[in-house]
């Protein structure tokens, strides 16, 4: 379905029982709210499942630069208005995950949890997302393509009909939604903005990822009091595409703890 939300058209695809609780994928930056595909399917016989394309990807608008992660989780923060959902569990991947501490931090009392998936409280040096953003927008998105997916999977799975999705994505996506969104990654710090966070975290990282690194994810576990980390085997920086089942059942098990208030 298509919204309008902040003056943007906004793509939201949408399944699971309408009066269940709402969880909330959000993609990572040149990829589509396709990522979460197998996770949404798993979760959407007990959940309300509500998958955006972010402002700049996908089917959704390309509005000009600047973004910020503030401003793509305000668009987040409109959707929930619009379709009137008070309270939310929240998922995001890389640019995802900054999105989701960005909107648990506006409005901590709607996030009822968070998972961050190989994301991090900033993700430096700025330089590397300004020169990115500078490329696209020069010689459009194909220089990228190989270069990105290997960082994106394991070199077990450059060949998978995985990969070959995440490459179409990429070259699918707007090179001036692709080089805002990266300039809203070089300028996202957002350990003061996670500071005051008390709901309950699930960080999830694959082991093969290196940008942000390991480190990063135990630095956001720090941050948020109480919350956990799990590594996933034989992943990058993308898991719900590489390790769809583990990361199902990772996040199967967190959100009937908080479920069940444990």
């Amino acid at each position: 379905m298509f919204l309008t939300v902040n003056g943007l058209g906004l793509h939201v695809q949408q399944s699971g029982p309408p009066h269940a609780e709402t969880v909330l994928l959000l993609h990572s930056l040149g990829t589509q709210a396709a990522i979460w595909e197998s996770t949404a399917e798993a979760l959407s016989s007990r959940y309300r499942i509500l998958r955006p394309d972010l402002r700049g990807h996908g089917l959704s608008d390309v509005t000009p630069g600047p973004y910020s992660v503030e401003g793509l989780a305000d668009d987040m923060l409109a959707l929930l208005d619009a379709l009137s959902v008070a309270e939310v569990h929240v998922a995001g991947i890389s640019l995802g995950g900054m999105v989701a501490q960005s909107l648990a931090s506006r409005v901590p009392q709607r996030v009822r949890s968070l998972t961050l998936v190989d994301t991090a409280l900033s993700i430096p040096p700025a330089l590397f997302w300004h020169d990115r953003a500078a490329l696209v927008r020069k010689d459009g998105m194909e220089p990228l393509v190989e270069t990105v997916v290997a960082r994106w999977v394991t070199a077990a799975s450059l060949q998978s009909s995985g990969a070959q999705v995440l490459r179409a994505m990429l070259r699918q996506t707007h090179p001036e939604g692709y080089a805002a969104a990266a300039e809203a990654v070089a300028a996202a710090d957002l350990r003061h903005s996670v500071s005051g966070l008390r709901m309950p975290t699930l960080v999830l990282f694959g082991d093969d990822d290196v940008a942000p690194p390991l480190s990063s994810a135990e630095a956001l576990r720090d941050a948020i009091p109480g919350a956990r980390l799990e590594v996933i085997p034989d992943a990058a920086h993308i898991p719900t595409m590489e390790q769809p089942d583990h990361v199902i059942d990772a996040m199967s098990r967190f959100l009937e703890s908080v479920r069940a208030g444990v």
